[in-house]
């Protein structure tokens, strides 16, 4: 979904943000929040809601209740985020 700077990836995302200089656009709070549930943000976003677990619809059987990444997992994908600067 997302482009950045990863030249290592052949084929990346258009539908959503570039994230180039993600960690200087938006705060820690900002993109944990944007992670957690970006619905909050923007109700009419496709992004998936990668810690809700309740209120979501066509979720595969193995999956229902439970959040797509642990906190410890987020917390993680916020610190790369927040690295990329430029």
């Amino acid at each position: 979904c997302h482009r950045g700077p990863f030249p290592e990836e052949r084929f990346q995302g258009n539908l959503a943000p570039d994230l180039q200089g993600a960690g200087a656009r938006w705060s820690e709070g900002q993109l944990r929040l944007r992670i957690i549930d970006s619905g909050r943000i923007n109700p009419a976003t496709i992004m998936p809601a990668y810690h809700r677990s309740e209120g979501l619809v066509r979720v595969a059987p193995a999956w229902r209740g439970k959040p797509v990444l642990s906190a410890e997992q987020i917390e993680d994908v916020v610190a790369f985020l927040m690295t990329l600067r430029d």
